[in-house]
């Protein structure tokens, strides 16, 4: 037996025709593997990828929403407290006042028999059991831009 010399192929042993069979002419148009060891091209069923897709884009959108609303809830109590500093400051500037407010302090609000206000200095419980008013409106508190914030 005769040695094979080392690197060097013999075109004339090849079989062409055979070398043919065992491969695709055009491998890339073919949707199963086009050689022994190939990997394995599985058809997709298109539907199931889009309902997939689908699925996904609802979650993420519904999420986002629910954020969106999550935001408004807390824009909308915001409004509502700006809404009514904005009320117990007009009952402030429009109530009896015998002194200058100053800005940081703690003032209290009441609603007189006649139905008008009085900003006092003077706390509920220091009134005791004889509130000189109608009601007690409110514990406010002034900020410095003259608006009122109000505690209780």
């Amino acid at each position: 037996m005769a040695e094979k010399k080392k690197g060097k192929v013999d075109l004339d042993k090849i079989d062409l025709g055979d070398l043919k069979d065992k491969s695709a002419e055009y491998p890339g148009l073919i949707a199963f593997p086009h050689t022994v060891g190939g990997a394995v091209v599985k058809p997709e069923d298109e539907g199931r990828i889009k309902g997939k897709a689908m699925s996904a884009m609802k979650e993420q959108t519904s999420h986002q929403l629910h954020q969106l609303y999550e935001q408004m809830k807390t824009l909308v109590k915001q409004a509502n407290a700006i809404k009514k500093r904005v009320e117990v400051s007009e009952k402030i500037y429009l109530a009896q006042m015998n002194f200058e407010p100053v800005i940081g302090q703690t003032y209290y609000l009441y609603e007189k028999e006649d139905g008008s206000n009085v900003l006092s200095m003077i706390s509920p419980e220091e009134w005791g059991r004889d509130l000189p008013y109608r009601s007690f409106s409110a514990r406010v508190r002034l900020l410095s831009d003259h608006t009122w914030e109000v505690l209780s």
